[in-house]
């Protein structure tokens, strides 16, 4: 057997050292995002790593915003937790729950020599992710709001304006039926989220109370109000219109998203995100500003945040802490959150990303992409109309879709799907409140 030289040993050991000490943390980031968007992801990551070398952060694709926010929590109970997570809206109340679980943002970006500082967002967006003493617990990443969609080819087969989308309800339904009957489309209408655009976003947008305790914003232990009036007679003509297919039903989350891009639906609800989709399909399309009852007092109101956010787990070491600061400070850049908003149609999170897209001529040039900053930033929130919140808004959203579906099925009324809905749901919040 040959002896290793004492030279040797000591190159090889120097050799160690030294790959040990410029070793590159690496991040993992759990993320829901497909199509465009994950494209998107993927780019932001690259530029990232390529910026520097200490770091090095991993995209890993974990399925619908349901599904990561299941697996974040299932991977954190074996403790192997990733270290980013992208949680969506309606997850934000369960992640706030779990607050020793998590690293506030604010700390992490202490860490790595940074302050925070609200006043360079959003107000809308960054309230929404902190505590009631304004710390921020959250990273916001994809911030959108719902706006309307409309084929302009299939506007103009139909005899309708293709310049001016329908802004009230009524004027929506009036439009779908000329869609449906002109033969310009199969569907005249669809829809994604109907739990957030078409229950939460409706009751803001037309300033109409979702829920008691400012929608859980002031205290977690709400009444759902969705079946008053108002939201039995909406939801009523989406399930008549659904009877002949001049309303079709995509799925829970953003599946309906298909319907529109094929063609089969010549308008569709869905979130300021989804734009990138919209654009790569390559159809002539156009966009309008979330529809809203005509003789709703203040309706107009303003839009609350959809999309996600990023939550860092706890437990970590301080030099992960450090490389997640960085990429955080990187993607608040002003080109890059710039970038982001223009080619995903979310909303910038910065004001100064905001004033570079106003002041370089985009929204000019592009007729219609600055309707969801408009939306959520047009008028004070009121007390209908500051978000959601609840410990438990995922589980509540899924019995709502069930008695959505049901009602959509022909198998019972509006007000019999939100009368259940309305009991179903206070009855599984006091559940997860320990009532």
């Amino acid at each position: 057997m040959k002896t290793i030289g004492l030279a040797a040993l000591l190159a090889a050991s120097t050799t160690l050292m030294s790959t040990s000490a410029y070793a590159v943390t690496e991040i993992s980031w759990w993320h829901a995002m497909t199509g465009a968007n994950n494209e998107v992801v993927e780019t932001l990551s690259k530029e990232f790593n390529e910026s520097q070398s200490d770091y090095k952060v991993v995209p890993v694709f974990k399925g619908t915003y349901p599904e990561t926010l299941n697996a974040g929590i299932a991977a954190f109970r074996a403790r192997q937790a990733p270290d980013i997570i992208q949680v969506f809206d309606a997850g934000t109340g369960v992640m706030m729950g779990a607050e020793e679980a998590v690293k506030p943002v604010a700390d992490i970006l202490s860490m790595g020599g940074q302050t925070f500082d609200k006043s360079k967002y959003l107000g809308g967006i960054v309230s929404y992710y902190s505590k009631p003493d304004g710390t921020m617990l959250s990273f916001p990443y994809n911030s959108s709001s719902p706006i309307l969609y409309y084929n302009k080819d299939a506007f103009e087969k139909a005899g309708l304006d293709v310049n001016n989308p329908p802004k009230t309800w009524n004027e929506v339904w009036d439009a779908a039926k000329k869609i449906k009957e002109s033969g310009a489309a199969p569907c005249g209408f669809t829809s994604t989220w109907l739990t957030w655009i078409q229950t939460e976003n409706f009751a803001a947008w037309n300033n109409q109370q979702w829920g008691t305790n400012e929608n859980g914003i002031a205290s977690l232990d709400v009444d759902l109000k969705i079946n008053s009036p108002v939201f039995v007679e909406h939801f009523q003509n989406l399930a008549d219109l659904a009877k002949d297919g001049t309303f079709k039903y995509g799925g829970r989350t953003s599946e309906a998203k298909n319907l529109f891009l094929s063609g089969e639906c010549a308008m569709m609800t869905e979130s300021s995100g989804g734009l990138g989709d919209v654009v790569k399909s390559g159809m002539n399309y156009g966009t309008g500003q979330l529809p809203y009852i005509a003789d709703a007092e203040g309706a107009p109101q303003n839009t609350i945040p959809g999309g996600a956010s990023l939550w860092v787990f706890g437990g970590k070491e301080d030099e992960k802490y450090k490389g997640i600061a960085a990429f955080f400070e990187f993607l608040s850049q002003t080109p890059i959150q710039a970038r982001l908003h223009q080619v995903s149609g979310y909303l910038p999170v910065t004001m100064a990303a905001y004033e570079e897209t106003k002041k370089s001529g985009f929204y000019e040039k592009n007729p219609g992409r600055e309707i969801p900053i408009q939306q959520m930033m047009g008028k004070a929130p009121t007390e209908n109309s500051k978000g959601v919140r609840l410990p438990n808004l995922p589980q509540v959203r899924d019995i709502l879709n069930e008695e959505f579906e049901k009602m959509l099925a022909g198998n019972q009324t509006a007000q019999q799907a939100l009368d259940n809905a309305v009991e179903r749901g206070n009855a599984a919040i006091d559940q997860a409140l320990g009532n």
